[in-house]
């Protein structure tokens, strides 16, 4: 009886070892910063950091990529990015001034909330129906050639 004990042991042990091993590897697979935090806080602390700084040198968005009349919610940067007409490109915080739920969709030249039916102008971000009362915050953009990014 003595060896089937060790032995079940030794499943149970590989069997554990095995689950840790996967939930890692699932855990790992949604996102490099959600893993890199609890292993060490120097490194969390550089991610974000060396993360961001390669996606303001690439750029936004192109600006083929927001429709004239338009725009492009950004939901990582928690920024809208519109055109209002040709050429002409805004941006705004895509969090609604009510009560801060994210702007989810852009259409007929309006930013929706979805929380409470908020909108606001595309071409400088007021509020055309409420329960908002203050315009989404202007942001600052750059537009290089055909390059949008944070300013």
């Amino acid at each position: 009886m003595g060896d089937d004990l060790k032995s079940r042991r030794t499943v149970f042990a590989g069997v554990g070892a095995g689950g840790l091993a996967l939930a890692l590897t699932a855990c790992g697979a949604g996102g490099e910063t959600t893993t890199a935090a609890p292993a060490t806080s120097e490194p969390a602390a550089s991610a974000p950091a060396t993360s961001s700084a390669p996606a303001a040198a690439e750029g936004l968005a192109k600006t083929a990529d927001i429709p004239v009349g338009g725009g492009k919610i950004f939901k990582e940067q928690k920024i809208v990015v519109t055109q209002p007409t040709e050429g002409e490109f805004k941006a705004f915080s895509a969090s609604c001034t009510h009560q801060g739920c994210a702007v989810a969709s852009i259409e007929n030249g309006l930013i929706d909330c979805p929380c409470h039916g908020s909108k606001f102008k595309i071409e400088d971000g007021s509020v055309t129906q409420g329960p908002a009362t203050k315009p989404l915050p202007a942001q600052e953009i750059k537009v290089d050639g055909d390059q949008i990014t944070l300013a």
